[in-house]
């Protein structure tokens, strides 16, 4: 019992640490259970399952709002008392949230096999757990003294966004309306996790660059994040209308400034650390992206055809999101947990299978060669990213249940 209870108390012991014990668990179970779907879909192994809810809708809630978040929630509250010098966040508060997304999303697994119905609970019970993130992040902003909160306040509204779009998801399950979906998927991207790890970049990465590379001066250029937000906003709402020719108009010159910006922050510099080279190859697949989400877009406005199918998304997704995911946690784990700043051999090579994942899952989409064997590329990836995946946090998950090795609290 004093051993369980020694547990426990070490994994409250900081907002990060339940967080990201979930996220990485809850990673692990969203991308086998898709993989599993995909094998059975495609014939590949064993059959396909009847899930209560379609699985393409099912694997976008649980990658959205049912992975992710649990890192994003663990880093800001983490850093939102650090960045505005507010009060720290009460372990009440973030267990609490904690544990109600946890045992929101296992009911929605469960319900995807024994009825929808707990689903439809787990999404509910999910989002009071993200109202009571929303509401303790807004008071640590709007209480603190007046300083420079502009990171913040976009996080925050994301944050709402978010909310916005998991009631949707909820509405949706409820009423079968497709306009609910359809809103939630594109809200959850364009307005929730593009312009969160956009402008945590934005903050971070000239940051963790100061504190490594001799010499460096942080550029932080404001009007270029704001820029790049409405071209965002403006991206999110053509999908929503489903406007798919004009988006060229806005993805390439979001594509330039992402390119602009790893360049002003030392892109090649940044391979003299790999725990710092991690963050800059993660950013550039946000540039990546966008060329992708451009080009389709201007064959479309010509032939009227998508030509690279979901590999904007998935650059976007996997390239971008999960190798920020990857390289931000490493870090906070590492730093949080008084070990030293350096990424290990194994978790580099596991980022490099994130990039192999991401590329073969383009490739499976943009290649008329490949054509042929898309299923097989479909499940390669997915299991190079559940291999990755698992072993990353067969390294990291036991550090969220340990003592800090240099003593201190926290």
């Amino acid at each position: 019992m004093t051993n369980q209870m020694t547990v426990w108390n070490h994994i409250a012991a900081a907002p990060h640490r339940s967080f990201f014990l979930v996220g990485a668990l809850q990673g692990i179970l969203a991308l086998l259970w898709w993989v599993f779907d995909l094998s059975g879909r495609y014939a590949v192994v064993g059959t396909a399952i009847n899930w209560n809810i379609a699985p393409i809708w099912a694997h976008a809630f649980l990658m959205i709002y049912g992975f992710f978040p649990f890192f994003i929630f663990g880093f800001l509250f983490t850093t939102y008392p650090n960045w505005m010098n507010g009060e720290k966040v009460k372990p009440r508060e973030y267990m609490s949230t904690c544990l109600l997304m946890l045992c929101g999303v296992l009911l929605f697994y469960i319900g995807l096999v024994a009825g929808e119905e707990l689903s439809i609970v787990g999404v509910a019970v999910m989002l009071i757990g993200w109202s009571l993130a929303v509401y303790v992040l807004l008071r640590i902003l709007f209480t603190t003294a007046s300083q420079d909160k502009r990171h913040a306040k976009v996080t925050s509204v994301a944050l709402l966004m978010g909310w916005f779009g998991l009631m949707a998801y909820l509405l949706w399950l409820i009423t079968g309306n497709p306009v609910m979906i359809d809103f939630s998927s594109h809200i959850g991207i364009w307005f929730f996790l593009v312009p969160i790890v956009l402008t945590v970049s934005h903050r971070m990465i000239p940051f963790f660059s100061s504190r490594v590379l001799d010499n460096y001066v942080m550029v932080r250029p404001f009007w270029l994040l704001w820029f790049m937000l409405g071209l965002i906003v403006v991206h999110g709402c053509l999908q929503l209308m489903e406007m798919l020719a004009y988006l060229w108009i806005l993805d390439l010159p979001l594509a330039l400034c992402a390119f602009y910006l790893s360049y002003r922050w030392g892109w090649t510099r940044s391979f003299r650390a790999k725990l710092l080279a991690v963050l800059h190859i993660s950013f550039t697949w946000f540039a990546i992206s966008m060329v992708l989400y451009g080009l389709q877009s201007l064959i479309y406005m010509q032939s009227g055809k998508i030509v690279f199918g979901l590999a904007p998304l998935h650059a976007l997704a996997i390239g971008f999101f999960t190798s920020m995911i990857l390289a931000m946690t490493s870090r906070v784990t590492l730093g949080h947990a008084g070990r030293p700043l350096e990424l290990d051999r194994l978790t580099w090579i596991l980022f490099l299978g994130f990039q192999a994942a991401a590329i073969l899952r383009i490739i499976a989409d943009v290649s008329s060669a490949a054509a042929a064997i898309m299923p097989q590329l479909y499940i390669i990836a997915g299991l190079i990213w559940l291999f990755a995946f698992a072993l990353w946090a067969i390294r990291y998950v036991p550090i969220y249940w340990r003592p800090r090795v240099d003593g201190k609290q926290g």
